[in-house]
């Protein structure tokens, strides 16, 4: 994985580069940003540069083709074992760490989702961060800075990782095969995630993505029993729950435009469907569905029982 593979995070790749070149890398890294960022892409191109045989991350020599599908001896990764990382995985860590390379110059470990560290996990991870044995490097990517504990963050040197722009996203697309108009459409409903543009991208997403609009868009209190239904079916997995929801947001916003006189639309390919909720009511009701949207989002995002949430969304939707 060379650096030249990685799209839009050139400030924090330059800033790698040179430490790289004059030696002075740090030992702990926090990589912070949304998913689908880049930012285990560029942790991946780090530990490459510094394990390749040419001292660059050339990409093509063993140790870097290595890296480059997670399989280096040397590169070790750790991400939570269910809800959590344990303690367990990072005194597991520490015994690999302490030991002598097999193949490179130096042992690395990246840590995903270094926000998911419970507090035993983390403080057991704390003196590795202060003193890595043999000078390993260590990387941890989050994407929610504000779950690391405190005293992680300060002994690390930290990285953001800003959200990808739409035009280099649609350019990926488009480069991978995507049509300028299905690449515009997923760029837009990304938020900036190469990863979530990638899978908007795929045909059956946005297919879904139109029957969830139609359906919501459909719900009435006169027929209680579909919206109860729909309820349910979304409910049987968080994430998906999440990413509609957000879909959600951007279809009402898409409403809203309209409402105001605006045509510059995300969701361009289901103009009809936009311009049929747009004259079902004034702006003020779509802002207001927007703030349910976001509620029942917040609510879910702290465990909320996920069913409720939805049927009480799906009402309050239904109401209007």
């Amino acid at each position: 994985m060379p650096f030249a593979d990685i799209a839009g995070q050139d400030g924090n790749i330059a800033m790698l580069k040179r430490s790289l070149t004059s030696g002075r890398l740090a030992h702990a890294y926090l990589f912070e940003g949304i998913e689908g960022c880049g930012k285990k892409k560029t942790a991946l191109a780090l530990v490459a540069a510094l394990f390749c045989e040419r001292g660059e991350g050339c990409g093509s020599c063993p140790p870097c083709r290595k890296v480059a599908v997670a399989q280096h001896p040397d590169l070790h990764l750790i991400e939570p074992d269910g809800a959590f990382i344990k303690i367990d995985q990072i005194r597991g860590l520490q015994k690999e760490l302490a030991l002598r390379p097999f193949e490179a110059p130096r042992k690395a470990c990246i840590i995903e989702a270094a926000d998911r560290l419970n507090p035993a996990s983390g403080n057991a991870l704390l003196k590795t961060l202060e003193e890595p044995p043999g000078h390993a490097l260590l990387v941890l990517l989050t994407a929610n800075k504000g779950g690391v504990l405190p005293t992680i963050l300060s002994r690390c040197q930290q990285l953001h990782f800003s959200a990808l722009p739409e035009a280099v996203i649609a350019d990926f697309l488009r480069n991978r095969g995507s049509t300028p108009d299905m690449a515009a459409i997923a760029a837009s409903l990304a938020g900036g995630s190469l990863k979530k543009a990638v899978e908007i991208g795929e045909e059956e997403t946005l297919a879904s993505r139109k029957k969830f609009l139609e359906r919501v868009t459909a719900l009435s209190l006169k027929e209680i029993a579909p919206l109860f239904t729909a309820a349910e079916e979304l409910a049987a997995d968080r994430e998906t729950a999440l990413e509609m929801l957000e879909l959600l947001t951007a279809f009402l916003r898409d409403v809203l435009h309209l409402q105001g006189g605006m045509q510059d639309v995300v969701n361009a390919d289901i103009l009809p469907l936009l311009k049929q909720e747009a004259e079902k009511g004034a702006a003020t009701l779509t802002m207001e569905r927007i703030e349910r949207v976001r509620e029942a989002r917040s609510a879910i995002q702290r465990n909320v029982n996920l069913r409720l949430v939805l049927e009480v969304l799906f009402m309050r939707l239904a109401e209007t």
